[in-house]
């Protein structure tokens, strides 16, 4: 199984280049294949093929259900906001972005198109009065969720990553900095200043 590329640790040749379009019949294999990675690691929400070095316009969503995007094409958007996100290609890190409320797409793999929002409902919830009660709150997060995700992979695929969406210098990290003095992590047994840190 391919392992997501780390491009704080590691170069990946196709991380900022616009991905190739592939045939259904491909996109369906490699977008299993993500879904098994994003499953094994639990710790992601959205994997593109380029974060696995794969040169192919195919990447999935799994926030409220399974979503396989295959040569996707954003028709049209809604209202924009502010999000903070992260990436799996640049663990610890996560940036201020703007993203749409509201996005319209097409994929290979569905006819028509897919619509994907955070905007409030009507009824103050996306539930019908047949199911169980849900907290509307919490629904509209997660949609939120959903709709910002398919736009960050959809970003992957053209070559941006959200760091290039970034709106404030302010970069979070959820892991403390290399210190100078500190060994390198490329393995070395150097001292970071002395090793990586000039390169």
């Amino acid at each position: 199984m391919k392992q997501i590329i780390n491009c704080l640790k590691h170069k990946n040749p196709v991380i900022k280049k616009k991905l190739k379009e592939v045939t259904l019949e491909e996109g369906e294999k490699i977008a299993a294949e993500l879904f098994n990675i994003l499953a094994e690691r639990k710790d992601g929400v959205g994997l593109a093929a380029s974060q696995v070095g794969i040169d192919a316009a195919v990447a999935v969503v799994n926030v409220r259900e399974p979503i396989a995007l295959i040569n996707p094409k954003v028709v049209s958007v809604g209202d924009e906001v502010a999000y903070y996100e992260g990436c799996l290609s640049f663990p610890g890190k996560g940036v201020n972005t703007t993203r749409f409320e509201t996005v319209e797409i097409t994929s290979e793999n569905v006819d028509g198109t897919m619509v994907f929002s955070g905007c409030e409902t009507q009824g103050g919830d996306s539930w019908g009065t047949w199911e169980a009660q849900h907290d509307a709150s919490d629904d509209r997060e997660m949609r939120m969720l959903e709709a910002v995700a398919i736009q960050h992979e959809i970003d992957h695929l053209n070559g941006i990553v959200c760091m290039d969406r970034r709106i404030d210098a302010t970069v979070r990290r959820t892991e403390p900095k290399l210190g100078r003095n500190d060994p390198c992590e490329c393995g070395s047994e150097k001292k970071y200043k002395k090793c990586c840190l000039n390169k």
